[in-house]
């Protein structure tokens, strides 16, 4: 079987089917210029793309609902999932500044880290920002 058989189309775009749509766009594949297409999932598991979607096709921005193209806006974090990448921010932070040189995590520190923990477990269900860091 040929390229052009097996990928009746020559540009597509890779998404996650199981992924609530609109599904931002994963990969682009230009498969009639490769010449291994071993790791390219089969033509029916793509989005066909004409060549001037190809052409106008973003890094980002982009995703597929329904089988087509569309403009995607990624959803914006929660309060519990920002504290969680805060929390793990202050971790680093707290063991920089004080536990790899031996000191006691000051009382501001430990405060902090336990008010992005209750954000981030569900505990705290009131907070609609995260605290700010110590300085």
């Amino acid at each position: 079987m040929t390229v052009q058989e097996e990928y009746p189309a020559r540009y597509y775009a890779q998404y996650d089917h199981t992924a609530a749509q609109p599904a931002p766009v994963k990969g682009w594949f230009d498969v009639w210029g490769m010449s291994d297409l071993s790791s390219i999932p089969a033509a029916s598991d793509l989005v066909a793309l004409t060549e001037v979607q190809w052409n106008a096709r973003t890094p980002t921005g982009l995703g597929v609902q329904d089988g087509a193209i569309v403009s995607y806006d990624p959803p914006q974090p929660t309060l519990a999932m920002q504290a969680k990448s805060a929390l793990v921010q202050a971790q680093a932070t707290t063991w920089a500044k004080f536990g790899s040189l031996g000191q006691t995590v000051t009382a501001a520190w430990v405060t902090y880290q336990k008010a992005l923990s209750a954000i981030a477990d569900g505990s705290d269900t009131t907070s609609t920002v995260l605290p700010t860091p110590p300085s």
